[in-house]
């Protein structure tokens, strides 16, 4: 087993992909399955054996909020306010993002609601300390 100084750094590895516009996950070498954002162990079968990976960046958008009026880390003041959505990725894992592309009225929000699942597609965007992983309605 390796020893934890010898393991990579994944939080350093994910942000500094998202940096770039490439977006990394975890594959587990047992289950196969994908876990994002990355970790030490698959989050389905508990798994040490995981892998870097790449993803698509695409996605379904499942589930669409606003935000409110205030953020909820001094991080997202600039954003706000925003839709939030959960995205189930091409590669099977939910992530939680801004949702770029929707108003944030309740009219929006229902118009979007209307349409159903709706196609995204994964973006960076820089805030003062970090980058943050966003999706784009894609039509």
């Amino acid at each position: 087993m390796q020893a934890m100084s010898e393991k990579p750094n994944k939080i350093r590895w994910y942000y500094e992909g998202l940096s770039k516009g490439v977006f990394r996950a975890s594959k587990c070498g047992d289950c196969g399955k994908f876990t994002f954002p990355p970790t030490g162990c698959c989050e389905y079968c508990g798994s040490w054996n995981v892998e870097n990976a790449e993803l698509s960046g695409k996605g379904t958008l499942l589930f669409a909020t606003h935000s409110g009026s205030a953020a909820s880390h001094p991080r997202f003041e600039k954003a706000a306010p925003f839709v939030y959505g959960h995205i189930r990725l091409d590669e099977g894992p939910i992530a939680q993002a801004i949702i770029q592309g929707v108003g944030t009225s309740p009219e929006d929000l229902k118009a979007l609601y209307e349409k159903g699942p709706v196609p995204v597609q994964a973006v960076t965007l820089q805030m003062d300390d970090l980058p943050v992983i966003a999706f784009n309605i894609q039509d």
